[in-house]
């Protein structure tokens, strides 16, 4: 059964998103007191009423905003047990054609946020004898070489993982455990909106037009079996209390993606150029 009593306190980004919000409302069920961090005004409009759970907003793209967020906190606890980075944004498009602007937001939001994050709250996880727990949001995307279109959103992922290497080796010191989180493919607005963006790729390529509508294809068939946002959330709430916790959990990875990694690099490349070459829509 839930515990109802943890006296527990987190700060989750990206609280009002699908991954983020499923977290939210599984912490604060089992009797966390939850900071829900979101530039989205309307979705923190929703969660004010809800028990265990404090808007807070925050926009991860800039210091200030991050900032005055951490200030919030501090004023309402004095330590943190856990900072979960939810906060994150997927593009696509060839590498050669996508916009400096589009790559630019895409790695502000996803790596220089979850930096700009931790920097600001980490005296608060750092109080007290019981040391706060930093999560990192990843991807499989993180740890799979990357495919084709999904270039900036891989940089980003990539980032994240060094990042959080870096990190945990820097803060074993001071016993705060940062833990980076893998997730294959989910059911939320983020996933069922990069069919969308493939189509948009694909109407502004000059060489990728065919191949980018293949692929919005093959995406829209993969999110027919994602996972639900629920089984996620049981696995960082695991991060969040195991007494040991791993420095990497991957969850629901996606087979056929995850089973390139066993390839040769030049098979797997040569898989790619077939699929390249020979664009089929389904």
């Amino acid at each position: 059964m839930p515990n109802k009593n943890t006296n527990k306190t987190a700060v989750v980004t990206g609280a009002c998103g699908g991954l983020g919000l499923a977290l939210t409302r599984l912490l604060a069920d089992r009797g966390w007191r939850v900071f829900a961090a979101d530039c989205d005004e309307r979705g923190l409009a929703e969660l004010a009423d809800e028990q265990n759970l404090e808007p807070i907003f925050i926009d991860v793209t800039n210091s200030e905003s991050v900032a005055e967020a951490a200030a919030s906190v501090s004023a309402g606890t004095d330590a943190l047990d856990a900072v979960v980075n939810f906060a994150g944004i997927l593009r696509v498009g060839s590498l050669i054609e996508v916009e400096e602007s589009v790559l630019q937001r895409v790695l502000d939001i996803n790596l220089m946020g979850t930096y700009r994050v931790n920097k600001a709250f980490f005296p608060l996880l750092s109080e007290g004898d019981n040391k706060g727990r930093i999560v990192n949001v990843s991807s499989e995307t993180g740890w799979h070489t990357a495919s084709p279109f999904n270039g900036p959103y891989a940089m980003s992922k990539y980032g994240i993982e060094a990042y959080s290497d870096a990190l945990r080796r820097e803060l074993s010191l001071y016993d705060v455990p940062v833990i980076c989180v893998q997730p294959g493919p989910f059911k939320t607005e983020l996933v069922a909106d990069t069919v969308d963006g493939f189509s948009q790729a694909a109407a502004g390529s000059e060489l990728y037009s065919r191949q980018l509508e293949h692929f919005g294809e093959l995406v829209r068939e993969a999110n027919k079996r994602a996972h639900d946002p629920s089984l996620l959330a049981e696995v960082i709430h695991r991060a969040l209390t195991d007494a040991k916790p791993k420095s990497r959990y991957s969850v629901k990875a996606d087979r056929g993606r995850s089973f390139l990694e066993w390839l040769p690099m030049s098979v797997a490349d040569g898989i790619f150029r077939k699929m390249l070459a020979n664009p089929q829509s389904n």
